[in-house]
């Protein structure tokens, strides 16, 4: 079967190296891919974002499956206009996909249907919203309704970050996105990223990670879209697995269906777990970056048979297998990142770092100029690490960051540190 990924960074080149291992895979096409994924793909210079020209490329090279990365175009609606060409794609539908797409939605839909969430309120004007926080009061959460490449989120502290915040969304500094805001309250305990296959009517449980948000050592600085992540997290026990399964992922994929919406894809439940059990922070319908490049590092089964399975409404009667192993993922990123990255920086070494064991590099955010690698974007690169346990991979991730010969570039030193710690306590 031909499959062409959507997407071109590190997310979608952990995909193509977890689909490149099947056994019922003919070619494989990445739009628009990037330098790593053409030792395993055909890159493809496509515009995500035209749906006609996504069509006429799956008809001219007979594509079985469109695997979509990225949230942008699933919000958009890619995985309807394929579908209505007759191209089986992963990925939820446009009316599915509003679980990502909008926070209030999301929020209303786990108010309906009973999934434990913190409480919110639905705000359209700076005058309401700075009202409402101030007789909330601090810490509190402020989020942009849309999309907003995992940066339109604000942990208040204190009141005068939630009102900054709040006049700075609805100034426009998430475009669209911040026309509406969802403030809800703040949620002690601990975050876990948690993953489960959907079909429509049915889910599996896939996997668990638990990423780094913030750009500085010990959780500080802004939010980013991830600065590393680790998988399989210590607190994701199959107790904890079964209840999140139980209390919010199958009433999401019932009501979804209740309300005409079958949810097919990933669907990637964000979850704040404190002392009242785990609670839905926010929902994604895809794979999370750079979730994505620890869990398929753990990977030991046929991606496409799942996949499809998905796509087709029929998933698989078995659960997915995953190496006993713990994958460690630590982000490197161009200077200026979460802001306004420095592009064009060369990159040397990477030879040399993917030589260290149990290491692979995934590209992020590079490109070619001339024989030179260089810097193409904010998050550049995925070192990740495999090992007996998460201290291990995190020793084999950081022995290859410090072979990588990027002075433009940097990472926190910490990724994993709740888990060693835990390790080392107990």
């Amino acid at each position: 079967m031909n499959v062409l990924i959507l997407g071109g960074g590190g997310r979608e080149h952990a995909l193509a190296m977890a689909l490149a291992k099947s056994p019922s895979l003919s070619r494989l096409f990445v739009a628009p891919g990037n330098p790593g994924c053409a030792a395993l793909a055909e890159n493809v210079a496509l515009p995500i974002d035209d749906h006609a020209a996504i069509v006429d490329f799956c008809r001219a090279r007979e594509i079985g499956l469109v695997v979509v990365g990225p949230e942008a175009p699933l919000v958009a609606g890619v995985v309807d206009d394929l579908a209505a060409a007759g191209i089986l794609c992963f990925g939820p539908s446009k009316a599915a996909a509003r679980l990502e797409g909008s926070k209030g939605f999301a929020k209303d839909f786990c108010r309906e249907f009973g999934i434990p969430t913190g409480d919110y309120r639905r705000l359209a004007d700076a005058a309401s919203a700075l009202a409402y926080v101030r007789a909330k009061g601090a810490p509190i959460v402020v989020k942009a309704d849309g999309l907003a490449a995992g940066k339109g989120v604000v942990v208040a502290m204190t009141l005068d970050e939630a009102e900054q915040a709040i006049q700075s969304m609805f100034a426009g500094a998430f475009g669209g996105a911040g026309a509406q805001l969802v403030v809800e309250d703040y949620l002690d305990g601990e975050e876990l990223s948690f993953f489960a296959l959907c079909d429509g009517t049915r889910a599996v449980a896939f996997a668990g990670a638990q990423d780094h948000k913030r750009v500085g050592d010990g959780d500080s600085g802004p939010n980013t879209g991830g600065m590393g992540a680790y998988s399989p997290p210590p607190l994701l026990t199959p107790a904890l697995s079964e209840q999140v399964m139980r209390e919010i992922v199958a009433p999401t994929v019932a009501g979804m269906a209740k309300r005409g919406a079958p949810f097919r894809g990933v669907l990637f439940v964000g979850l704040m777990v404190g002392a009242n059990g785990p609670k839905l922070i926010e929902y994604n319908v895809r794979f999370g970056d750079p979730e994505a490049e620890a869990i398929l590092a753990r990977f030991d089964d046929d991606l496409l048979e799942f996949l499809l399975g998905c796509a087709r409404g029929a998933l698989p009667d078995r659960a997915p297998r995953f190496s006993d192993e713990a994958a460690l993922t630590v982000i490197m990123a161009a200077r200026g990142y979460p802001g306004t990255p420095e592009k064009g920086t060369p990159i040397r070494g990477l030879d040399a770092a993917a030589r260290a064991p149990g290491v692979t590099i995934l590209h992020a955010g590079t490109r070619r100029n001339g024989e030179k690698l260089v810097a193409d974007g904010g998050r550049v690169l995925a070192v990740t690490a495999l090992g007996r346990d998460v201290a291990e991979a995190q020793a084999r991730a950081y022995a290859a960051v410090d072979r990588i010969d990027w002075p433009g570039g940097f990472c926190r030193r910490d990724i994993g540190w709740r888990a060693v710690a835990m390790k080392k306590g107990g």
